[in-house]
This record gives C-alpha cells, sequence and structure tokens, in this order.
C-alpha cells in the first residue's frame, strides 16, 4: 500500500496510523498528527480502491452503503499491511493508535470490530458503522475518541451513536465530542481529540 513513515523522536510513544477520507491521500492527515503528539511516529496509509480517480479504503455500492465484502478484504489486507510495516519499520504493533477521517475513521472501525489486537487506541472523526451484525472481539483495553457533527448529513447522530453503544458494549472506552459543523473536520474537533489522547495515552 502506497504510505508514509515517519520516526518519532520518542520511542516509548505510539505509532499513529493516519487514513484518510474519500478522495484524500497520505498526505492529507499529517498536520493533525502533529497536533496531537508531535513525538509518535506515524504511518500514514493511502487507501488501495479507486471510485472515480479518489482514493478509497473500500467500495461501495452507494453513498453510506458499504459493499461489506470488500471491506472485510481490505480490513484484512490493512491489518497484514500494519504488522508487515511493524517489522520493516521496527514499530511496536501492539501500540498503534489510529486517527481516521470519514472512509478512513470507516475502515479503522472495521479493525477494531474484525480483530482483537490491531489497535490501541482510535481517533474516529465522522464514522458511520462498518458492518452490522458481527460478533465483536474483546475491546477491553481499548480507548476510542469519536468526532462527530450533530448536522452532520452522511454521518447522522444515530448512526454515531450506535457505533459508540457497539463499541462500549464490547468493553471499549468511549468518548464522543459533537459539533456542529456538518462532515468537516474543525480546529476544535482535533483539540478535543489532542485532550483525549493526553488523558488516555
Amino acid at each position: 500500500m502506497k504510505h508514509i513513515f515517519i520516526k518519532g523522536t520518542n520511542p516509548s510513544k505510539p505509532t499513529f496510523l493516519l487514513l484518510h477520507g474519500t478522495g484524500g491521500n497520505e498526505h492529507d492527515l499529517l498536520p493533525i498528527a502533529g497536533m496531537i503528539d508531535d513525538e509518535a511516529s506515524i504511518l500514514s496509509v493511502r487507501g488501495n480502491v479507486s471510485e472515480n480517480g479518489m482514493p478509497r479504503f473500500f467500495k461501495r455500492l452507494a453513498e453510506g452503503v458499504f459493499d461489506e465484502e470488500d471491506l472485510v478484504f481490505r480490513t484484512k489486507e490493512l491489518k497484514e499491511f500494519i504488522d508487515q510495516a511493524s517489522t520493516d519499520y521496527d514499530f511496536n504493533p501492539n501500540h498503534v493508535i489510529a486517527i481516521g477521517y470519514s472512509n478512513g475513521a470507516n475502515i479503522a472501525g472495521s479493525l477494531l470490530f474484525h480483530y482483537e489486537d490491531a489497535l490501541k487506541g482510535a481517533m474516529l472523526l465522522h464514522p458511520m458503522v462498518p458492518i452490522r451484525n458481527l460478533d465483536l472481539p474483546e475491546m477491553k483495553n481499548i480507548s476510542v475518541f469519536i468526532g462527530a457533527g450533530k448536522n452532520d448529513p452522511i454521518c447522522l447522530p444515530q448512526e454515531t451513536e450506535e457505533l459508540a453503544s457497539l463499541l462500549q458494549g464490547a468493553g471499549a472506552t468511549v468518548e464522543t465530542h459533537w459539533e456542529n459543523n456538518g462532515h468537516s473536520l474543525t480546529r476544535t474537533e482535533i483539540e478535543k481529540a489532542a485532550e483525549w489522547y493526553e488523558k488516555n495515552f
């Protein structure tokens, strides 16, 4: 997978897995990672699926309707990539925290839904429920921050609440922060994510 790896200045810090939104790339979230912890290592990945030339992490059938078969396949592909990258770049695969926006948040959520050991934590910015009717793995040592919009036309508030409830039901500690800026990422949302990170890691 196309990616960037930046070795952090403090080896005790986690590695941030950066996952962009639809049409983005591996450069998009680098400034956000710096705002949250400028000493952490960064593994920033570009989605392997192209939708009319726009990179994504998995296919969709329509707006808000995921191709679940492709989602499962791409989630496994990403998990294997992280494991390989941890060997190639010598970082701890058990100390990875995802920062995902929109489509990137959805594949990060899918990693949590499918693999017990994939992530130590996650900042899910405007996520949806990646897949339903799944027996979720144990998440009791996982902390999740959800950034959401009360007026988000893509990720409706009830979708956010359902995702938070599913994660909590599997044992994760979840903090949800609400904004009124639709599907947009805002500075205050990132500042709240940074506060959450400071508390938990």
